[in-house]
Formats: C-alpha cells, sequence, structure tokens
C-alpha cells in the first residue's frame, strides 16, 4: 500500500478513534425495532437466495466496521444463538463495542482492532458477515471484498453497501467544498465541525448547495456533520462500478437488500403502457442494467445495499408462484422471526377482536412501497404460526374453522376454496418474506 493510501487510513482511524461511531447510547437496545433486526438476520438474506429456512445457533457472524457495536448488538439479537465477532480500525470503537454487548448481557461475541484486509489472521470463517458504511471509505473496495471472501463460509452471505455517486450528488459537493477550505486535511474535530456550521448559515437559502443538503435541525448533532460533510475517504460509485467491483472480487450479486425500493418499473405512470421502445427493451435488460437505470432516472437511494456471496452456490428452488396442488399440500409455513414477537400477536388479536384490518407492514416496511394490510377475519388463520412453523394444510383447517363460526345460514366452504384463498394470502406475504415457506 503506498504512502497517500496509508495516510488515509491513519487519518480516517483518528477520525473514529476522536469521534466513534454511532454515538447511540449504550443502554438503547434495538430489541423492538423488527425492522432493523429483519435486515440484520442470516434469515432473511439465506430465504431470499436459497428459499430456505436455516437456523441461526451455532453460526458465525462477522461486524466488519462494527464501530462502538450498535449493529453488532443488532446482530446478536436477530440471530439467536450465533457468535458475533467485530473488527474496527479504531480501538476505541472496540472497546466501546465490548461495553456496550457486555452491557446488553450478550456474552459470545469478541472485538479486535484490525483492518479488514488483516481478516485472516483470526484464522475463523463466517456464515455472515456484514460490513455496513465501511466499504466505501477503504482505499481499495476490491481488496476489502476479497478480504472478506477469504473467510466466508461456502453457502455464506455478505451484507455490505456502497455510496451512490448519484443519491450521494450534494455531499460530495460539499465535501470537496470543504476541502478547498482545508478543513479535511488530517482528521476533523469540533473546530472544522463549527466551521462547517458557520459556513452553510452564512449562505443564503436559495444557494444550491444548502438549499439540496443543509438541515439547520440535524446540523446540532455533530455525527450527523461528520458522517456527511466532513468524512474522511469518503467516496462514490455508481452500479456498474459496483458490479465490475464484485467481479474483480469474484462474487455474486444476490440482491439490493431493500430489492422492492429497487423496482424499475414503479417509476412510470402506467408500467403496462409503455412507450414501444421501452416495451420492446426494458424486458430484455440485465439486472445491473435495469439497476443502473433507475439510479440514473430516480437517483433515490444513498446507498447500494447489497446481499453478495460465493458464486454458483445459490440452492436451486421453484418459485412459490410455480408450486403444484402437490407442493402446497406438503408445504409448511414460518413466520419471519422477527414478526414472531408477543406484541405483534397482542396487536393481532386486538385487530381480530375489534375487526379491523391487521397492517403487517407497519413492523417491517423495507420490502414493500405501500401498506400491507389483512383483513381481520383472514389475518386470524394465521394465529398459528405464533407458536411455531405450520403446514399449510393446518392453516386451511383453521381457515375453514373461523369461516364455519362466522357464518350464518351459509353453506360451509369447499376445502378447494379455502385452500385457494389460504394459497393467496401466504404467496401475497412471501413475496415480502412475512412469511417462509417451504416444501
Amino acid at each position: 500500500m503506498d504512502h497517500q493510501n496509508l495516510e488515509l487510513i491513519e487519518n480516517i482511524r483518528q477520525q473514529f478513534d476522536n469521534t466513534p461511531y454511532p454515538r447511540t447510547p449504550l443502554e438503547l437496545s434495538p430489541k423492538d425495532n423488527s425492522e432493523l433486526l429483519y435486515l440484520h438476520n442470516l434469515v432473511t438474506a439465506y430465504y431470499f437466495r436459497n428459499r430456505r429456512v436455516i437456523n441461526t445457533k451455532g453460526k458465525v457472524i462477522l461486524d466488519a466496521g462494527c464501530g462502538t457495536g450498535y449493529k453488532s448488538l443488532v446482530l446478536a439479537l436477530a440471530n439467536p444463538g450465533a457468535k458475533i465477532v467485530g473488527i474496527d480500525l479504531s480501538a476505541e470503537s472496540v472497546k466501546l463495542a465490548e461495553q456496550r454487548l457486555q452491557y446488553h448481557g450478550v456474552a459470545n461475541a469478541e472485538f479486535y482492532a484490525l483492518k479488514i484486509e488483516e481478516l485472516p489472521s483470526l484464522g475463523l470463517q463466517f456464515d455472515y458477515i456484514n460490513a455496513d458504511e465501511v466499504l466505501y471509505l477503504l482505499p481499495d473496495a476490491v481488496a476489502g471484498l476479497q478480504a472478506m471472501k477469504s473467510v466466508l463460509s461456502p453457502d455464506g452471505i455478505i451484507r455490505t453497501n456502497l455510496h451512490s455517486s448519484n443519491g450521494r450528488a450534494g455531499v460530495f459537493r460539499a465535501q470537496a467544498a470543504f476541502k478547498t477550505m482545508g478543513l479535511m486535511n488530517g482528521s476533523p474535530g469540533e473546530v472544522e465541525i463549527e466551521i462547517v456550521r458557520e459556513t452553510m448559515e452564512a449562505l443564503q437559502d436559495e444557494v444550491g448547495l444548502k438549499a439540496f443538503t443543509w438541515n439547520s435541525d440535524r446540523a446540532q448533532n455533530e455525527a450527523w456533520i461528520m458522517a456527511n460533510y466532513l468524512l474522511v475517504g469518503d467516496k462514490g460509485c455508481t452500479i456498474p462500478e459496483m458490479f465490475a467491483m464484485l467481479r474483480g472480487a469474484d462474487l455474486e450479486f444476490i440482491s439490493m437488500v431493500a430489492w422492492r425500493r429497487w423496482e424499475l418499473m414503479d417509476l412510470f405512470k402506467d408500467p403496462d403502457d409503455l412507450p414501444p421502445f421501452l416495451a420492446m427493451s426494458l424486458p430484455e435488460a440485465s439486472l445491473e442494467e435495469q439497476l443502473h437505470l433507475f439510479d440514473l432516472l430516480h437517483p433515490l437511494h444513498r446507498l447500494f445495499d447489497f446481499w453478495c456471496g460465493n458464486p454458483d452456490r445459490a440452492q436451486a428452488f421453484v418459485p412459490v408462484a410455480e408450486w403444484t396442488a402437490v407442493d402446497w399440500q406438503s408445504a409448511r409455513v414460518h413466520l419471519h422471526p422477527q414478526l414472531r414477537t408477543s406484541q405483534i400477536m397482542e396487536d393481532l388479536s386486538n385487530c381480530i377482536d375489534s375487526q379491523t384490518p391487521f397492517e403487517i407492514s407497519r413492523y417491517i416496511i423495507v420490502p414493500t412501497l405501500a401498506p400491507v394490510a389483512i383483513d381481520s377475519k383472514m389475518a386470524a388463520c394465521l394465529l398459528p404460526l405464533w407458536d411455531g412453523p405450520q403446514s399449510v394444510v393446518s392453516l386451511v383447517q383453521k381457515w375453514l374453522q373461523i369461516i364455519a363460526e362466522a357464518a350464518v345460514n351459509l353453506e360451509p366452504a369447499a376445502q378447494e376454496t379455502a385452500l385457494d384463498e389460504v394459497k393467496e394470502l401466504l404467496t401475497r406475504l412471501e413475496v415480502l418474506l412475512y412469511v417462509l415457506l417451504e416444501r
């Protein structure tokens, strides 16, 4: 590594030693944040790739660039029985991460002050690697990906992210301005933060940089300024550059983590009535091309947040939409672990009692773009899932029982009709990974 990159890494280390990140209070627990746990649960990524449900007990999970350990705590709570290993460039951050997990009673965790490139020195293999908000700071992101791949189990999955050049364009302009002012030489601190505040507040409100990037309320948070305007080493990329990095590291793209929020067709008024050129060309476009076009047309996302893994390790599966009647008869249904809480079950019971729709998306909104509500009577047939996995057949019988109890002088529902109604509900929920189906 050349002198310039070594100096950059040292400046990044000093920055996070001086201002550890994130500054989440030690006592704050994510135990009730269903969506955050959903995103960091190996079950979510593994099912998306293989349509199989995995048990997290005994798995080894790496939090690469763990910072002060809040995401390490999230990983521990989201993946019961797993061993958590955290590494970070900043020794001060590592100390805080150790304190955080000890405070919350997480015993099966260990932390190291270590560069990502030094991961092989641990002598460990990981089933899941979380490298959140770190890859874009590395002088060589491909080397970071290669280091993670070298310690990834054959069927393991990496969740990581890169900054979008388009989605973060305003912030990169701000960083360039403050570099020009000499504020990002070395490791910025409180003096530089105050100069950023004074400069931005002094600008007229209609000045482009202020109008598109500045938030006076958030600017009272020093961490927000450091993580945006003064983030040493920060850089963005395009979708083609992201895919090139993955190819350079011999890793296979699995999906964007918030996959439903990257649907190109959602950008059009009427996806079924596109201009002729688009109607012919878009169905032929590769996933990379579709994601790239989305980012160019609508740079909504600050991050390219994605899952990747070793090539050709995805297990073959038949999509639920293509299941036969025999498949459905033998299938088992799992409720996503992050929905299987006593509070959510109580909320569902209250909706059933009051005969109001059960809005399941209020707990995990990431996979969808609009609220997802289930008729309270239909939702009642899902209640057994809070006790554990159920067969589709047993849920159909539950639905038939509910219909029979509610019927007044009506013919009992036919078994076939009830099966179709349960299949329709489960298919709708499986697309969003609210329920997980196995044949």
